[in-house]
């Protein structure tokens, strides 16, 4: 694979307001109940010492993805030119197994049965809506290596795990509540 895309979120300058969840589904027409970008809370920390942050999760475009791996009709796939995870809604047999293998719970599913999430809007051939709606600039999109470099003298990490996600974290956040 030539390059691979993927998230940067500064977990210091979210606020919480789900732009990045309304551009989403304003700009792709995602019906009610489903989110392909989700603002989730983080909890940590024992009382009285409790914190609470707030996470950006859509797909994470994984160097490894359980998705594909599990799905049945083949209908998930790595695109080579960009390392986007792709899903192709005419093999989708909603199974859902992709759910299941998911650690983040990313897939959704909405009224017609089928998976969808998010592609980086490159299926309209746009830059992110969540990203460029993001008024704090909490989320950016781009090369991994070039996001990484970007992040150099900053609290910054590439999110761990086995399914390697593509993102880049900056700020404190702790994500070991997240993984199912």
């Amino acid at each position: 694979m030539a390059k691979q895309y993927g998230f940067y979120f500064d977990a210091d300058r979210c606020v919480q307001c789900r732009t990045c969840e309304v551009a989403c589904k304003s700009v792709r027409n995602i019906e009610p109940g489903i989110k392909w970008m989700r603002v989730v809370e983080i909890w940590g920390g024992v009382y009285p010492n409790v914190t609470r942050d707030f996470f950006a999760l859509a797909c994470m475009h994984c160097g490894k993805p359980a998705c594909i791996e599990v799905c049945p009709t083949g209908a998930i796939s790595k695109r080579g030119e960009d390392g986007i995870v792709v899903v192709d809604r005419d093999k989708c047999n909603g199974c859902q197994d992709c759910f299941s293998a998911c650690p983040y719970g990313v897939p959704q599913f909405g009224e017609d049965g089928i998976m969808q999430m998010c592609d980086f809007c490159a299926e309209i051939n746009i830059d992110p809506a969540c990203v460029v709606s993001c008024p704090t600039e909490a989320l950016n999109f781009g090369i991994l290596d070039e996001l990484l470099e970007m992040a150099k003298g900053k609290a910054a990490k590439r999110m761990g795990g086995p399914t390697e996600p593509s993102i880049i974290i900056v700020g404190k956040l702790q994500l070991d509540s997240l993984v199912a």
